[in-house]
């Protein structure tokens, strides 16, 4: 089929089609959740830019547009409701909660009748579905699978910057790449069976701006469709999108405007219009007119989709008010804080995994007060371990580093004669020409025929390397940082805040005691306790370190807030701030390995006598605290939770260090819900590991500013990494990153293909969510529970149009208790309703 070109237009008819190309543009990029690279992995709702709409909405355009599933598929609702995981009250309670759905008609027998069939979601095509009707179609590649492909390769190659030593010219930008590669690739043509590609080249616009105005002028779409048109095709490939939008999130960060997600829409459509133009003439002429006549009605189809996906929303409500009754129940009615002073106070990230080792801890030893704080521990940092430049953000993706974090070799008050600056030099000398060889070491097998010789020079050597995949050692957890550092000189490498001013140094700590509730009481001992995971050859470790790290460990930032605080200048600015530390107050660091549940102890010889001791009682409490968590968590590894300590032990660490192992650990699979309280509300409850922990205390926070970060960085943390979990369960072929033994890692760190091509994949991998007989994970929204009054968290929400479009369009539960275990559910701005069954409830029916 070929062009017809329209008649010049006028400047000013050519500036109009202009903007509402790029306004067209702008919002169909604008709807592109990032996705974090392997090494700094972040949780991410992959739905993140589309929460000003409803939630039904959103899953009523994700299926028209992409066929992506948002709720929770229909037969394993149907398994719940059979099990007795969903309950009639609960089922009543949700058509309850959403009047629309009764005012439609449906009701309980209904609803589950509709548990037994799909709902009826066709999907809006786009120009080359229609197009790739020839009769030889099945004996090749389709074209959708061919031209995905395509792309992906050339983006592989694009972004890449570390992993291959061979690098490309890519000073043009992305689309003048593509253009480039696909002028010298002369198998494309003969993959996808249309020996006249080659020539339909030459009509490729030269620019990016070109090729939109191009491509839409061809489809002849009316202006209304173009966003929604252009959000389907960045949707077909989701994965390399959401790099694109990463690195525009990096970009806005840094006060810059990035390009890519932009040129990578230009090049899906150029590729549509370019098959349009291959094509014959009649099997264009037809595609062209099915795309104009699905298109023109896609209105009526998105309305006629949202009401087929009531029933949905219903039962995703069910099985959430079926979590949130459980939860309640657990809770006790009248919150009691302990009533001796806390020996210790361990300060734990409010990850899921910390709330089984806090709970274990305070029955073990109950003079022990553990509080929730976020992970990356209050500093807004980027961390350059000792004698490298790889800097590094460590903090929550939604904000930009403004510290920073180095490693300096501070030696041990006992040790030998050394100056600290000499010592210093003489680490960063060895560990620099250890890297250096190392680099050597590695990139002799990477040149072209190195693979037989390098494996052939190395001869036994290269045993030592293979008999760890053969025979999984039981050691402990490696330290990447400390990579090429003898273990002489480990303990150390200390991280410590950089280029701050004292008046600085005082401020942020005022600011992160203040956020943590702790300003006054303060035990002789303190402890900060990051976390990080232990697993081999698994190219998604990061996600199962912190996700308020960029998918770091913490122990940067615990070991640096820990000495920071211990400082005397500090304390003394602190003091003039209405914050008194005790003299006898030790702030300690430690690390939680979340694989094995060890803990360990950092910069334990620059303790005082009297803290040392208090770190030796705390040592032993955590033994047997972390062998309780252990027995806890062994079933669901498949462990027999029986096991002698020692030899349960060795069964997780062996885990950890198989190369083999797709399951090290679940991660965070379960989370459900984020309790913004007073510790006593939850000391001693067992919550399964399920809920994200952070201490509040309404009563230190008069003006309502502390509840206001944790609701506007915690609970945006939490429901970023709830979602991720969700998404992944509802629908693991399209947000979810497929099956972990089939990942090749492209770009060294950008993300997985599965398999050797295709898109490239995000989310988690379905061993992350399924143990091989059913999921692990439940798709819950999260449920923030928060003890304040109705006034404060209306306020916070009136103030943050985020929070508000998050509570209001169904992306998360708001609840709330009072002091006496009432309990409220958010039902609409400014709508707090009683919870049945609660206090509130009893009082509201009295």
């Amino acid at each position: 089929m070929h062009a017809t070109h329209p008649a010049p237009q006028a400047p000013a008819a050519q500036a109009g089609a202009r903007a509402g190309i790029d306004a067209a543009c702008d919002r169909a990029c604008g709807a592109i959740a990032p996705a974090w690279p392997l090494d700094r992995s972040i949780a991410v709702n992959p739905h993140w830019q589309r929460i000003e709409r409803p939630l039904r909405e959103v899953a009523a355009r994700m299926a028209l547009l992409a066929g992506i599933r948002v709720f929770p598929a229909r037969e394993s609702l149907c398994r719940d409701w059979e099990s007795g995981r969903i309950r009639a009250q609960d089922l009543r309670a949700a058509l309850e909660r959403l009047p629309q759905a009764a005012a439609a008609g449906w009701n309980p027998e209904r609803c589950v009748a509709a548990l037994h069939s799909p709902p009826k979601l066709p999907r809006l095509p786009l120009l080359i579905d229609l197009l790739d009707d020839q009769p030889q179609r099945h004996a090749r590649l389709p074209w959708r699978d061919a031209v995905t492909h395509q792309i992906s390769q050339t983006c592989a190659a694009y972004f890449d910057r570390s992993q291959a030593d061979w690098q490309p010219e890519r000073g043009q930008g992305l689309y003048a790449f593509w253009r480039d590669t696909i002028d010298h690739d002369h198998g494309i043509s003969v993959l996808m069976g249309l020996p006249g590609l080659p020539r339909g080249l030459h009509a490729l616009p030269p620019t990016r701006a070109d090729a939109e105005a191009w491509a839409l002028r061809r489809l002849g779409l009316p202006e209304t469709v173009w966003a929604d048109y252009l959000e389907a095709v960045l949707l077909s490939l989701q994965g390399w999108a959401s790099w694109c939008a990463y690195l525009g999130w990096q970009a806005r960060l840094e006060g810059r405007s990035d390009p890519h997600l932009r040129e990578l829409l230009a090049i899906r459509l150029a590729w549509g219009v370019l098959l349009l133009e291959c094509s014959a003439e009649a099997s264009a002429c037809r595609a062209f007119a099915e795309v104009q006549t699905a298109w023109s009605s896609a209105g009526a189809a998105l309305e006629q989709a949202s009401r087929e996906l009531l029933p949905d929303e219903v039962w995703q409500l069910a099985l959430d008010i079926g979590y949130q009754r459980d939860l309640l129940a657990r809770l006790p009615g009248a919150a009691t804080a302990p009533a001796a002073p806390a020996e210790v106070q361990a300060v734990f990230c409010i990850d899921v995994r910390s709330e089984p080792l806090r709970r274990a801890l305070e029955s073990v030893w109950p003079a022990v007060s553990t509080h929730g704080f976020a992970g990356f521990f209050g500093l807004p940092a980027a961390y350059t371990p000792l004698a490298t430049e790889a800097r590094r953000p460590q903090l929550p993706g939604l904000l930009a580093p403004s510290v920073e974090l180095s490693d300096l070799v501070v030696p041990a008050p006992d040790s030998e004669a050394v100056t600290a600056a000499g010592l210093d030099r003489r680490v960063r000398a060895a560990r620099r020409r250890s890297l250096a060889a190392a680099r050597q070491r590695d990139g002799a097998g990477r040149w072209p025929g190195a693979a037989f010789s390098y494996v052939e020079a190395a001869g036994f050597s290269y045993l030592a390397g293979l008999s760890r995949w053969l025979a999984p050692r039981t050691g402990t957890r490696d330290n990447d940082d400390l990579a090429g550092i003898t273990p002489r000189y480990r303990a150390v490498c200390r991280p410590r805040l950089l280029g701050l001013d004292p008046t600085a140094r005082i401020d942020l700590a005022a600011r992160v005691l203040g956020a943590m509730g702790l300003r006054r009481d303060f035990a002789p001992l303190v402890l900060l306790v990051a976390h990080a995971s232990q697993t081999s050859n698994n190219a998604h470790a990061a996600a199962l370190d912190c996700g308020a790290c960029c998918g770091n460990s913490g122990e940067a930032n615990a070991r640096a807030l820990a000495q920071l605080l211990n400082e005397a200048e500090v304390r003394a600015g602190l003091l003039d701030r209405g914050i008194d530390i005790p003299a006898r107050t030790v702030f300690a660091a430690a690390l939680h390995n979340t694989t094995t549940d060890e803990v360990e102890g950092f910069d334990l010889d620059l303790l005082p006598a009297h803290a040392r001791a208090g770190w030796d009682q705390l040592r032993t409490a955590f033994d047997h605290a972390c062998d309780q968590v252990r027995r806890e968590r062994a079933p669901r590894l498949g462990l027999d939770a029986r096991l002698p300590h020692d030899e349960l032990l060795r069964a997780l660490r062996r885990r950890a260090n198989d190369g083999a192992q797709t399951r090290p650990e679940w991660g965070l699979a379960g989370n459900a819900a984020l309790i913004l309280a007073p510790r006593a509300r939850s000391r001693g409850v067992v919550l399964e590991g399920r809920c994200f922990l952070h201490d509040y205390e309404q009563a230190d926070d008069p003006d309502g500013s502390l509840l206001e970060a944790l609701m506007t960085a915690p609970l945006l943390v939490a429901h970023w990494i709830n979602w991720q979990y969700h998404a992944s369960t509802c629908d693991p072929e399209r947000l979810g990153s497929g099956n972990k033994l089939l990942h090749n890692v492209v770009g060294a760190n950008l993300g997985v293909f599965e398999g050797n091509g295709g898109d490239l994949r995000i989310g988690l991998a379905r061993q992350s969510l399924h143990d091989g007989e059913r999921w692990i994970h439940e798709a819950l929204r999260l449920s923030a529970l928060i003890e304040a009054p109705e006034a404060s968290i209306e306020a916070v929400l009136q103030r943050h149009a985020v929070l508000r479009q998050l509570a209001d369009n169904g992306w998360l539960h708001l609840m709330r208790v009072d002091r006496h275990g009432a309990a409220w559910y958010r039902a609409g701005p400014g709508r707090w309703l009683a919870w049945e069954g609660s206090a509130s409830g009893r009082r509201e029916r009295a």
